[in-house]
């Protein structure tokens, strides 16, 4: 009896439909990647009066983000270390500092020591009547 490849080939994988399922895969087995996008969560950091002043607050750190006020920028940076996803400590030459594996990054977010390689993520921010709305990857 011969066998015809091509039936063969209908039962089997392609490549592409490999690559989604392992892509899928991946996604669902590490849901907490702030570097995705998916879902997110409006969270109302209040008026913009709070963030006056040039300064780093941190006030929203549980929230996952710290907000930065310099000049007329006003930014939102994740909370969240990029190596591992400890939270991080907002020191006082408003630098930021993992205490899980001792990460360092700048103000403005650069890493400046590791094992961290990755920038921390500015995540996105509107004025909505006069509040800053932050929007924080859910997990």
């Amino acid at each position: 009896m011969k066998i015809d490849k091509r039936d063969l080939t209908t039962e089997a994988l392609s490549r592409r439909q490999f690559l989604i399922l392992a892509a899928t895969g991946a996604a669902i087995t590490n849901p907490k990647s702030i570097y995705a996008r998916g879902p997110e969560q409006s969270i109302d950091a209040g008026p913009l009066s709070n963030y006056a002043v040039d300064g780093l607050y941190d006030k929203f750190r549980d929230f996952g983000f710290f907000v930065i006020r310099k000049g007329e920028k006003l930014t939102a940076l994740s909370s969240y270390c990029t190596h591992e996803k400890c939270k991080l400590k907002a020191e006082r030459d408003h630098s930021f500092y993992c205490r899980c594996h001792g990460s360092t990054f700048d103000p403005g977010g650069k890493v400046t020591e590791g094992p961290a390689t990755l920038n921390l993520p500015a995540l996105p921010t509107t004025n909505d009547k006069g509040h800053l709305i932050v929007k924080v990857p859910t997990t």
